[in-house]
């Protein structure tokens, strides 16, 4: 029985050639390759990394990404996907206006070796030659598999596009985490927003398990962006009152987190925050905290409309109740999980509906990886 896996091994090859239907064998090898081993073996240096992207850019002009960006356009985007983790970005979006340094830094950050990379390169190499052998891509079978045999010998190192592919669809792009590409959009529009001020505050709102906290650390290892949690603003136990709780964004100390942090963030002066611990339900000393050129403030009711007009951009991480669930269930014990479904998970959808907080976020990313 056919695996799923293979089904889209199968699918992907046979789209990526009714996409490129010019492109010769090592081309659809060059897509295996990104495929299952990314873009670790071109990194070397992250400035030169990022020196090179901004120069190709620079250099490919109006023709940026040249005729693959019409191709992908027709699909749906700036972004092809791999068959794997992996997907191909290509150079328009720094003609719309991504900084060369942002897709330099998600480039090296995606360039960790891929797990089992050459095992999974093997099984869909596999796939690649049967799809040929039964005339379902029209290679020769011969030459393909001799190709392949030498391209086995040598190690699987990565291969160019041939020549034939670089002259008719004139490819320009990098392989990243297909997981960093879905946030593209957002940091389109940070570096637009960083172009026109000098200082932009970013609010990340969205439920449990929608990947806030993954996206801020993302936008602290890309921009060197100061963090700022909304968990660290939990009530204290005399505040807890039903009253308090009854209101949609009452269970976070929204007044605090003005005072201590928005306040004096927008005038750009030092801040002086003290954290909630949750092992002692007490407010810890002040911690001091200078602002840097992005700040993010990440975390449920963080768009509270006391709040929302001391940002400069938002954006709502909508995740599936499906896709939710089997996250919260993953990463706690089944009694912390309960708990999320019992108590917080209803809070947060009662905020959502009643302030409208999704449609009030500039940007809405949906959640699917």
């Amino acid at each position: 029985m056919m695996t799923e896996k293979r089904k889209q091994t199968e699918h992907m090859l046979i789209a990526h050639y009714q996409t490129y239907p010019q492109m010769q064998i090592r081309d659809m090898l060059k897509f295996l390759h990104q495929s299952a081993c990314g873009c670790e073996h071109f990194v070397s240096n992250e400035e030169d990394a990022i020196k090179y992207i901004a120069s190709e850019a620079q250099n490919t002009g109006e023709n940026i990404a040249g005729k693959t960006t019409e191709l992908c356009a027709e699909q749906g985007g700036r972004t092809e996907p791999l068959d794997g983790e992996f997907c191909r970005v290509h150079l328009s979006w720094i003609k719309a206006g991504l900084a060369p340094k942002t897709l330099g830094r998600l480039f090296v950050l995606s360039a960790e070796p891929a797990e089992n990379g050459k095992e999974v390169l093997e099984e869909k190499v596999a796939v690649f030659q049967e799809l040929v052998n039964k005339g379902r891509l029209p290679f020769d079978p011969a030459e393909t598999g001799q190709e392949i045999a030498g391209w086995r010998e040598a190690g699987y190192p990565p291969c160019r596009h041939t020549e034939h592919f670089r002259n008719t669809y004139v490819p320009a792009y990098r392989v990243i985490k297909k997981e960093y590409a879905m946030f593209l959009p957002l940091f389109l529009e940070v570096d637009r927003r960083r172009n026109q001020s000098q200082n932009v505050t970013l609010a990340i709102e969205g439920g449990s398990a929608s990947g806030k906290t993954t996206l801020s650390k993302l936008l602290e290892a890309v921009y060197s962006s100061t963090v700022l949690h909304m968990d660290d603003f939990f009530l204290r136990p005399q505040q807890r009152t039903p009253e308090r709780l009854a209101q949609p964004g009452g269970n976070v100390d929204w007044e605090r987190f003005l005072e201590e942090v928005l306040t004096p963030l927008k005038k750009r002066e030092r801040i002086n925050y003290r954290r909630f611990d949750c092992s002692t339900f007490t407010i810890k000393p002040p911690v001091p905290l200078t602002p840097t050129k992005l700040t993010v403030v990440e975390g449920a009711y963080s768009m509270h409309p006391q709040l929302e007009g001391h940002y400069d951009l938002s954006v709502f991480l909508d995740v599936s109740p499906k896709l939710q669930e089997s996250r919260i269930r993953k990463r706690n014990v089944p009694a912390m999980a309960e708990r999320f479904f019992r108590e917080w998970i209803p809070m947060e959808r009662h905020y959502f509906e009643a302030t409208d907080a999704k449609n009030r976020c500039d940007l809405v990313i949906e959640v699917s990886l």
